[in-house]
This record gives structure tokens, C-alpha cells and sequence, in this order.
């Protein structure tokens, strides 16, 4: 009886698969997203603390605090060790003439504390050589799209002389927007400014003391805004929801998804039952109870979901891996609860669409085949 005709059997199909298809990329796409806002934090890997002025609240919206700060952090019991960190931004020229915005990030001088974990080419210590600078392996795709070497290329840095001599491997910002990373005491040079240049204090945790600890301890004795690298990177997150309308614009792209795959389903699932309503009398009329039919479509519904499903689920992953070397779905992928959200959006739209079809069946007298 469901495979019998062929075309609402694939058009069932099709709706739930489509709908998955939508629901899971979509969701994928947003929570990949959002996740960005954290990328800052989480490419400082070493540091436990993040102290910066009570009125910063990410990474990427910060407000400079003087340099006594520095020292006053570093005088705070339980702490092992504190760096300055500077973010700021800045216009780059290329070689070719070409104008770039760029996020230049200054490290610590002595420690390099401050640089992504790992490297694509080069290593940090080229940061010793004079006018160095390390790009981000994002910001090559953007500064250098006819795929030549970054390294020794030269860089006009707010009219100062920047050379690249190494690739980081970073995870890419929000706005995917190019990162140049340099000693501090170069960066002060890159991005004039006021007097006030620091945009953070990194901070490593002493031995038998916890990041939260040692956070809340810093902000009773400094008076500055002190937050550990997951609550720092939260902040970003929620900045993002709290101040663009990106939930809201994939809440409704997820939505539409739910109610094209209700549509389609409960067209094709209204038809298949009514072209197959005889059928369901026949069996009635030969003691066949309603509960066992409601047994059999729930079956018929559950066989279309599975496969829907798991073309749905495939036809996200096929997409997630096909734009994995896109720098701008560097780092995606699909966290296990979206399947799950997924497969329960599913069940919903067989159950709903399933009830509907079958209150016909139901009120089917069985005399009704024979007339």
C-alpha cells in the first residue's frame, strides 16, 4: 500500500527530507555562528582570566584601560602570571593597492602569550625579526586570493612597514575579518591612538587557585571587569543574539522549514489515504480493529520518516564537508543535539500530519466497500 504508488511514496519522501535538510543546516549554520563571538577567547588559549575595563564586554567591544592596570593585576594574590594584550583596529594596503580592514592583536613581547596554539607555516619566533607580522590562514584567502605565499610579503600598516613571516592557524572571527598579530610594543606602533591602549590583561591562575576564584578576586581589588575564558567567550555569544537579528532571521528560516514539510507531507499523506481508502474499509470490514490501523499507518508513517530522515541528515553533512575548505565554514560542524531537535521536528510533523490523514480512515464504515 506505500510503495505501491510510487510518485506520493518519493513525494513523501521528499517532504521529510527536505525538511530535515532545512532544519538541520540551518540550525547548524546559526549555532557555527554564534560561536564566532568566542573565537577571541578561545585563540588565547593559556590564559584563565580575562581582566579588562567595567565597561568592555567581548573581545571585539572593548574600551582601553591605562597601563597601571597591568600592575595592579599582577599585585593580586593567585596570580601566576599577567601579560598585556592589545586588540584594536586598523586599514592595511597590500602590495597590489588594495584596502583591507584588519584586526591587529599585539602579544606579549616576552611570553608571545597571545598567539594562536598552532602555526600553518612559519613559527612565533619570527616575531623577533623587525616590522613582523603573523596573518591569520583566514586572512590569506582575503589578501592574497590569487593564491600566492604570504610569507615576505610586504604590508602598509597605517603608513608603517609590516612584513608577513608567518600563517596562524586561528579560528576565524564573526565577521571573518583578516588578523595580523604582532609584539605589543609593535602594535602601539601600528595603531596610534590616546594614552589609554590597553585592551586587556591576560592572567594565568596560580597553582590551587580557580579561574572564577581569582577573577572574582581581581575585581574586589582592581575595581576592573574580570571574567574566565568560558564566561568571556558566553559574553560574546550572547552579545551576537542580544544585538543582531540573527536568531531571529534562522528561527524564522527553521520555522518556514517545519511548516513546508507539514504542507507537503499532509497534502501527500491526505492523498495517499484517500486513494487507499477501500482499502482500510476492506480490512475493517474483516475485523481488522482501529487500532490495529492506526498500528499500520503509524508503521507506513515511520518506514517515510527514517529514510527522509537520514536523507535529510546526509544531505546536511554532504554540504557541511563540500564547504570545509571555504574559510568561511572554517571549523563547522554539526553538534549532536541538532539531530536530535531534528528527528523531533520529524516525529512532530508524522504525528500531526498522520492524525489528520487518518481521522478518514477511521470514519470509514466498512458496509462502504461493498456499496
Amino acid at each position: 500500500m506505500l510503495t505501491g504508488d510510487a510518485q506520493k511514496f518519493y513525494g513523501l519522501v521528499f517532504g521529510i527530507a527536505f525538511s530535515t535538510l532545512l532544519i538541520t543546516q540551518q540550525l547548524t549554520i546559526f549555532v557555527n555562528l554564534i560561536e564566532r563571538g568566542s573565537s577571541g577567547v578561545y585563540n588565547v588559549s593559556s590564559a584563565d582570566v580575562w581582566v579588562m575595563d567595567e565597561v568592555s564586554r567581548t573581545t571585539d567591544v572593548n574600551y582601553p584601560m591605562p597601563s597601571t592596570a597591568l600592575d595592579k593585576v599582577r599585585s593580586v594574590p593567585g596570580v601566576e602570571w599577567a601579560v598585556p594584550h592589545l586588540r584594536a583596529s586598523a586599514s592595511v594596503r597590500s602590495g597590489d593597492g588594495d584596502l583591507e580592514g584588519v584586526a591587529i592583536i599585539g602579544v606579549d613581547d616576552a611570553t608571545l602569550i597571545g598567539l594562536p596554539r598552532s602555526m600553518v607555516m612559519g613559527s612565533a619566533e619570527v616575531l623577533s625579526q623587525p616590522d613582523s607580522v603573523i596573518i591569520d590562514d583566514v586572512g590569506v584567502t582575503r589578501l592574497f586570493e590569487d593564491g600566492s605565499s604570504p610569507i615576505g610579503q610586504r604590508l602598509e600598516l597605517n603608513d608603517q612597514r609590516a612584513v608577513i613571516r608567518g600563517v596562524a592557524d586561528a579560528l576565524p572571527s564573526f565577521t571573518s575579518q583578516v588578523t595580523l598579530y604582532t609584539k605589543y610594543t609593535q602594535a602601539l606602533r601600528y595603531v596610534p591612538g590616546t594614552r589609554n591602549r590597553l585592551s586587556f590583561v591576560l592572567v594565568g591562575a596560580a597553582d590551587g587557585v580557580s579561574a572564577g576564584t581569582l577573577a572574582q578576586r581581581i575585581h574586589e581589588d582592581t575595581g576592573l571587569r574580570a571574567r574566565t575564558r568560558d564566561e568571556l567567550a558566553r559574553d560574546g555569544i550572547q552579545f551576537i543574539i542580544d544585538n543582531t537579528g540573527i536568531p531571529l532571521n534562522f528561527g524564522i528560516t527553521v520555522a518556514l522549514g517545519f511548516i513546508v514539510g507539514v504542507a507537503i507531507v499532509g497534502l501527500t499523506f491526505s492523498l495517499f489515504i484517500r486513494d487507499n481508502i477501500k482499502q482500510f474499509g476492506a480490512l475493517k470490514a474483516i475485523g481488522v480493529t482501529n487500532g490495529k490501523i492506526r498500528r499500520m499507518v503509524a508503521a507506513q508513517a515511520g518506514l517515510v520518516g527514517l529514510i527522509g530522515y537520514g536523507l535529510g541528515v546526509l544531505g546536511t553533512v554532504a554540504f557541511i564537508w563540500s564547504f570545509s575548505s571555504n574559510p568561511t565554514f572554517k571549523g563547522f560542524y554539526i553538534p549532536w543535539q541538532i539531530p536530535l531537535i531534528s528527528l523531533a521536528a520529524v516525529a512532530l510533523i508524522l504525528a500531526l500530519t498522520g492524525w489528520l490523514a487518518l481521522r478518514n480512515v477511521l470514519r470509514t464504515e466498512p458496509a462502504s466497500v461493498f456499496r
